[in-house]
């Protein structure tokens, strides 16, 4: 569907038909892709189609980025297509594990360094002093045990790892264990003890992870361009030229749980932060740091401003953080403006959702943003929505439950959106 400043008032997005092509992929995915547990992963295909849809409108895809690049679904089939990508995210564990896959690995070199971790583990002592024991997170989620083993496997994968590319790789099969080697109740989509819960044994669980990780390193057929991962605020950024072609992203929901709370074992146990509520800080719409109510409204476009005053009616402090979000979107849409090269395009994955009744058109918000950038050729699509590890059901009184337990509307479509500078 063609959308422009004429008939964008009168259109009803949820009319659009959902197109079969941003369905399903022509082939199985790379396992690199599932290196790691992450909330709400990005299709990978779409990148390859979005590449597809940017060529066809006559533009060379040479650069591409991704402003909320999370675990570096884009990032990891840019470079596999010989694209040079730039991967933006506020979260340390989300860049750790981009930059994680967007590498290849040579397999002796990481049996090598695997080795050499069993045996420093072998001789590693406890070190009652560190900080781990101290942290109240910590210890929440891991018996003393559990805190004793994993710390002598992070230490003997420091202490053996000496080259960056792969000391990444081994620090992503860490974090990736934590989960399974704690309390948290599997696959939650908020963070939950199960009191049943059996803990792996985490060599146990650190030997199937590098294990299942060198195979995924092995179907790789090659990489050939470049990745530059930045931990960063992408709202933050300043583009002095234009030097991107094409921006294929997926932005946050706008009534997720923080994803910090959802990454907080392996922001603690990596050294990020001591309190991990401190990366809620700067999150897209994140109420951590919000401006002004009054002010943020003042700022909102048509859409934005209609969704946060009927949103107030039903809950103030919801409506304030739309409005924190929607503000957010804003800027994000006109630094990506400053980003793209003349011609350039972005796609954008995103999706509607509900709360208390009502109705947060997050795609035609994205959409009006867009236009009042100047873009042109903007098209909107309607997808099924993927398996996701998050998607944000909630109930009557606009608390997360399960699908069975959540009464409003369910979404079980997206958008696709494609525009040109």
């Amino acid at each position: 569907m063609n959308v422009n400043i004429h008939n964008f008032n009168t259109l009803d997005f949820d009319s659009i038909a959902i197109q079969p092509e941003w369905n399903l992929p022509e082939k199985r995915e790379n396992r690199m892709h599932s290196i790691h547990a992450y909330p709400a992963k990005f299709p990978a295909f779409i990148t390859t189609k979005a590449i597809e849809k940017a060529s066809q409108n006559g533009i060379t895809v040479n650069n591409i980025a991704d402003i909320f690049c999370g675990c570096g679904t884009v990032a990891f089939e840019s470079v596999c297509a010989g694209r040079n990508f730039w991967g933006y995210d506020i979260n340390p564990v989300a860049t750790l594990i981009a930059s994680t896959k967007s590498c290849s690995y040579d397999d002796c070199r990481i049996e090598a360094y695997y080795k050499s971790i069993l045996e420093a583990f072998e001789v590693c002592q406890i070190d009652e002093q560190n900080s781990v024991y101290k942290n109240e997170r910590i210890n929440y989620w891991f018996s003393k045990t559990q805190i004793d083993l994993l710390l002598r496997l992070r230490t003997a994968i420091y202490t053996s790892v000496d080259n960056q590319k792969y000391l990444n790789f081994f620090l992503c099969a860490f974090s990736n264990i934590l989960k399974p080697c704690s309390k948290w109740l599997t696959k939650s989509i908020k963070p939950q003890v199960d009191p049943n819960k059996a803990p792996k044994s985490p060599l146990e669980a650190f030997a199937f992870q590098i294990n299942m990780m060198r195979k995924a390193n092995k179907e790789i057929e090659g990489i050939r361009g470049v990745a530059h991962i930045n931990t960063a605020n992408f709202l933050e950024q300043q583009f002095d030229e234009p030097f991107i072609d094409l921006v294929v992203t997926s932005p946050p929901y706008v009534t997720s749980y923080e994803y910090a709370d959802l990454h907080q074992l392996s922001t603690l146990w990596l050294g990020y932060t001591d309190d991990f509520k401190t990366f809620r800080e700067g999150t897209i719409g994140s109420l951590f740091h919000s401006e002004d109510f009054q002010l943020n409204q003042d700022k909102l476009n048509k859409t934005g401003s209609e969704i946060v005053s009927s949103l107030a009616k039903v809950d103030r402090r919801k409506a304030k953080s739309v409005a924190q979000y929607y503000v957010d979107m804003q800027l994000a849409i006109s630094k990506v403006a400053n980003m793209l090269n003349q011609n350039g395009a972005c796609l954008f994955v995103i999706g509607n959702t509900e709360y208390k009744g009502i109705h947060i058109n997050n795609a035609q918000h994205l959409v009006e943003c867009l236009i009042s950038e100047g873009f042109e050729n903007i098209e909107v699509d309607r997808r099924k929505i993927s398996n996701k590890i998050l998607t944000p059901y909630r109930d009557a009184n606009g608390k997360f439950a399960s699908i069975a337990e959540s009464s409003r509307k369910i979404y079980s479509e997206e958008f696709v959106i494609f525009a040109q500078k």
